[in-house]
Parts: structure tokens; C-alpha cells; sequence
């Protein structure tokens, strides 16, 4: 494992100016066993599948799809219960997220592949990898926090941020507001794409109850592929836990992005091209990679 780095500035102008050129996002549904899974889809070469977090959809990872478009093939799905996907019919949680994922795999590039996960997404990432090995090439693990029985315990005392209680005047909506404006530095904008999304969802904050049961310790000795951790220095939930997550999945390289927070799109051009600098380093190491 190496110590955190910060990204690379020429690496970041480089994917920003990409992003300027029109890119066109397909959409399309596959039948999983959640039912319909809503996926997002550009690009050509390596696949790598984007997991976001709760209670968002694809749409955390537009910027950097674009960003991408030219270098990778980018599937990004909305986990089930979120965005436009169904709901799984046995209810929220890690385990049937990932179940999900898999069956996007398995239907749209019939191999291994790279995922990358931010928050809920990340925990959803190494589930996937744990029991689908052959399905999984590398990790990016963005803003992911490591679950285990005293986290677990720290979770079930608190209630979820995103927890929504409907309100007759409508005061529920501007509680959400609110409660994520801090995280978003004034862009009323993202905030806006977020709140869009946490009302899509049947409870905004399912996603984290998920999380918050999750046995992470039991998954991560079944880990097999390489492993990259993106910790996000102004993001106040999960970068804490990059220490504990590096040792506990044995993780290959550690990238710290200065400015990251919560939500992803806030430094997508860094999150970019960490993403790309991880396919690089499996690339150096798996030459058949870039073949696929």
C-alpha cells in the first residue's frame, strides 16, 4: 500500500478539457433480480461500472462520464430503490445491491470489470467484488467507509442523515434542503440535482440503514483483485475510515483529493482522473487489460 497522494494537476486540466466536447449519455434498462435496473452508458474501451451513493442515482457520475467518454466504457447504474431502477422485492441491503450490479455485469460486458463506488456505492463495490470475484478486475473505492460491528453499533444509535418524516405544509422538504446544504458549498445547483434524486427514492434514507448492517469484516477476506481508496479531505463522514480501510483490504494505492467532499461532482475532474490513473496502474500490471 502506498501513502496518500494528492492528484496529479496536469492530470486534472487534462480530463477537464476533455469534458468541454458534447457527449452523449444513452439510457437503457436490464431486467435483474430486483427487477428493472436504470443504467447509464458512454464510451469505449475497459468497462468500469459506477456505483453511487444513497440517496442518489447515475446522475452523481455524469460530469465524470463525460470527462471519460473517450478512454473508457462507463456504465453507471441506479442502485435498486433509487433513481429509476425497482425497488428489490426483498427490501434494502448491501447484499441485494449488489446482486443487482452483478446482473449488469453479467448482461452488458460479460466479464470482469473495474467498479468504482462512492460512499453507499463503495460498500456495494466490495460486496460485489467478495461474492462475485470473477466479475470484478479492480476496486476505486471513493468516500468509503469500513463497516464493521462497533461502526455498526455507532450507526443503529443514530438516526440517518436524509431520514424524512412527511410533513402536511411540506416543512420535510425544506428539512432535507437543509440538512445536505453544508456539505455543498453553495451550489444550488448539485443540491438541487440531490434533493431531485432523494425524492425518487421511497425513503431517502434506506440506503444508509443498508450500510449501517452490513458486515464488512466478513466480505473483505474474500477480496481478490486490486484495491484503490479515494479519500475525500473535506468529506466528513468517510475520511475517517481510510486508514482502517486501507489495512483492512489490504489496498494497493491510497489517493487523497484536497477539496473533496460529499458529494462527488463537487471535484468530478479529480475523481476523474484518480479513476483513470487507478485503470492505468491495472493496465502496467495486467497487460491483457486494455484488450478486453
Amino acid at each position: 500500500m502506498t501513502s496518500p497522494t494528492r492528484t496529479d494537476k496536469a492530470d486534472q486540466s487534462r480530463v477537464a478539457r476533455v469534458a468541454s466536447r458534447a457527449v452523449h449519455i444513452r439510457r437503457r434498462y436490464v431486467d435483474g433480480p430486483s427487477g428493472q435496473i436504470h443504467i447509464a452508458e458512454v464510451g469505449h474501451g475497459p468497462t468500469v461500472l459506477l456505483l453511487h451513493q444513497t440517496p442518489r442515482s447515475w446522475d452523481e457520475f455524469e460530469e465524470v462520464m463525460m470527462i471519460l467518454a473517450d478512454r473508457l466504457h462507463l456504465l453507471a447504474i441506479d442502485l435498486p430503490g433509487m433513481g429509476s431502477s425497482d425497488p428489490h422485492p426483498d427490501g434494502p441491503s448491501i447484499e441485494n445491491y449488489a446482486s443487482a450490479a452483478a446482473a449488469v455485469i453479467e448482461q452488458t460486458a460479460g466479464g470482469p470489470v473495474v467498479v468504482c463506488g462512492h460512499h453507499t456505492g463503495g460498500v456495494v463495490a466490495v460486496e460485489l467484488a467478495a461474492r462475485h470475484q470473477g466479475l470484478v478486475s479492480s476496486l476505486v473505492l471513493s468516500s468509503t467507509p469500513w463497516i464493521d460491528e462497533e461502526e455498526r453499533a455507532r450507526r443503529a444509535r443514530k438516526v440517518p442523515i436524509d431520514s424524512m418524516e412527511l410533513q402536511l405544509d411540506g416543512s420535510h422538504l425544506l428539512a432535507l434542503w437543509e440538512q445536505r446544504a453544508p456539505f455543498y458549498d453553495g451550489r444550488t445547483d448539485q443540491l438541487t440535482r440531490f434533493v431531485r434524486d432523494a425524492l425518487r427514492a421511497a425513503d431517502p434514507a434506506e440506503g444508509h440503514l443498508a450500510v449501517g448492517r452490513y458486515a464488512m469484516e466478513q466480505a473483505a477476506p474474500h477480496l481478490r483483485c486490486p484495491v484503490t481508496i479515494v479519500e475525500h479531505a473535506e468529506d466528513p463522514f468517510a475520511r475517517t475510515h481510510t486508514r482502517t480501510l486501507a489495512e483492512r483490504l489490504d489496498a494497493d494505492h491510497v489517493e487523497v483529493i484536497a477539496g473533496g467532499r460529499v458529494p462527488l461532482e463537487a471535484t468530478a475532474a479529480d475523481s476523474a482522473a484518480v479513476l483513470l490513473a487507478a485503470l492505468e496502474r491495472h493496465e502496467r500490471s495486467c497487460p491483457s487489460f486494455d484488450d478486453r
